[in-house]
C-alpha cells in the first residue's frame, strides 16, 4: 500500500524510514534536542502527515528500546480524513528524566486496517447478562 506524505517542514532525516521490508512500522524521528521529566508529556510535531486511505487509520506506535525505559508513545487514531502534521505524544512513565536527541527514532508509524461501526440502540434478539455455563453443560 502506498501513502501519501504530506510536508510539514519535512527534512530527509525525517522522512518515516522502514528498515526492513516486513516491518510492521516505518520509524519516526525526533526533529529537535528535547528532556521529558517524569510524569511529563510531550507533543513531538513530525513534520509530515498523511493520507490514510477509508478503512484504515494510522498510529505512531512506542519503540520497545525506549518502552523498557518508561518512554513510550501514547496511541491516539490518525483518521483517514486527517490531513494535518502528524505529532508523537510521548510520556515518561519513569521516574527519571530522559534526553532524546534530534534524530533519535522515537516511534513507528503503524498503519491499520479498522472497522467502521455503524452505532444502533437495537440488534434483534437480545444476548442477556449470563455467562460461564448459563447455556448449559
Amino acid at each position: 500500500m502506498k501513502i501519501k506524505l504530506i510536508d510539514f517542514g519535512m527534512t530527509k532525516e525525517q522522512t518515516p524510514y522502514r528498515p526492513h521490508g516486513n516491518d510492521a512500522g516505518a520509524d519516526v524521528y525526533m526533529p529537535y534536542d528535547c528532556t521529558i521529566e517524569p510524569g511529563e508529556i510531550e507533543k513531538i510535531p513530525l513534520g509530515f502527515g498523511i493520507e490514510v486511505p477509508d478503512g484504515y487509520a494510522g498510529y505512531v506506535f512506542p519503540r520497545t528500546s525506549m518502552a523498557v525505559k518508561g518512554l513510550v508513545c501514547e496511541l491516539p487514531p490518525i483518521d483517514s480524513g486527517y490531513r494535518g502534521e502528524i505529532h508523537a505524544i510521548l510520556s515518561n512513565v519513569s521516574n527519571r528524566p530522559h534526553t532524546v536527541s534530534k534524530g533519535s527514532r522515537i516511534g513507528q508509524l503503524v498503519i491499520t486496517p479498522v472497522v467502521i461501526a455503524d452505532f444502533v440502540s437495537e440488534l434483534g434478539a437480545k444476548r442477556g447478562t449470563g455467562s460461564f455455563g448459563s447455556t448449559g453443560e
